[in-house]
């Protein structure tokens, strides 16, 4: 996937919706269509790190009427960080990290599955403790997971499971150096894996990594820029997308075009946030990017879905 050097694309914001607002802290989102539906899910609690953490998944038949599908639970543990994986088999897969430990926090993947999106089964370990797999996508029959190191040594690790639920070691050490943590992945038709790397120490430098089938061997670019809660959606045309927190100046989440070639994140767009901010969901539907994600801007943390318009401008110069 290369951006055109003929033409760019543009981005604006037409339409954005609070949906998310019941809890003191509403956070951490992600965003899918099942089934002729919406699903919506995000961490609810009482503050961005208390010790209370539950997923709320929310369910729309138009994206903008919103009601409540289920409320998951882990006795003792606070849910962090909710991802909806929609497998080939027609389920939905929740996964999200379980932190227990008062205060050296222990870390654990799990994952829930669903027919319908309102009944969840009971929770799954998978994967191993002190990783986690923060992001996952289907391609070819497989689950692909991303997961990091919560503790020293800090490395990426990339799982792969045919079942979604026995995620094995598929390369031990993806990427290291630098505090390599959440990211964005995605697959092109051909099977070219893409991955958006967080890192959060040296120059702080989000990665974007490249491999082909079997998915062993990696090539990475530095994008030179800081991110935070990455996620990536490639378009029917193409275009690879990212949604980030951008830190350059006021914090703020946004939407933005990645060129693999170029190894460049240019920012397309800012959707209405500040302060605590990011973890976008994005889908493509009806011509439209239909953005979730959380800020502070307004006050109280909540959750909020953005319509976005793309279109193709003559590139000038």
């Amino acid at each position: 996937m290369t951006s055109s050097p003929t033409s760019r694309v543009t981005a604006e914001v037409t339409a954005v919706h609070r949906i998310g607002d019941t809890a003191p802290h509403s956070a951490f989102t992600d965003l899918v269509r099942h089934a002729g539906r919406w699903f919506c899910v995000f961490r609810e609690a009482r503050t961005h790190l208390s010790d209370d953490g539950v997923i709320r998944v929310l369910t729309s038949t138009d994206g903008r009427s919103w009601t409540s599908a289920a409320v998951v639970r882990q006795a003792g543990a606070d849910l962090r960080d909710p991802r909806l994986v929609p497998r080939p088999d027609g389920r939905l897969q929740l996964l999200a990290a379980a932190a227990t430990g008062a205060t050296a926090k222990t870390f654990e993947t799990v994952t829930w599955l669903s027919v319908d999106g309102y009944s969840w089964g009971a929770a799954i370990p998978v994967g191993e403790k002190g990783v986690w797999v923060w992001r996952a996508a289907w391609h070819d029959d497989a689950l692909y997971g991303v997961g990091y190191a919560t503790r020293d040594p800090r490395f990426a690790r990339l799982y792969r499971s045919t079942d979604g639920v026995d995620l094995r070691p598929w390369v031990p050490t993806l990427f290291e150096g630098g505090y390599p943590n959440e990211s964005g992945l995605v697959f092109d038709p051909d099977g070219t894996a893409f991955c958006l790397l967080r890192r959060d120490g040296d120059d702080a430098a989000a990665h974007l990594g490249r491999a082909a089938p079997p998915y062993r061997d990696w090539s990475w670019t530095d994008l030179g820029v800081q991110v935070g809660g990455p996620t990536l959606l490639r378009l029917p045309g193409g275009r690879l997308l990212a949604g980030v927190r951008l830190l350059d100046g006021e914090v703020r989440t946004a939407i933005c075009a990645v060129d693999v070639d170029r190894g460049e994140l240019t920012e397309l767009v800012a959707l209405p946030s500040g302060g605590d901010t990011s973890y976008p969901g994005l889908v493509w539907h009806d011509d439209l990017l239909w953005v979730s994600y959380y800020s502070s801007h307004e006050g109280r943390t909540c959750v909020y879905l953005a319509e976005v318009s793309l279109a193709e401008r003559s590139a000038v110069g």
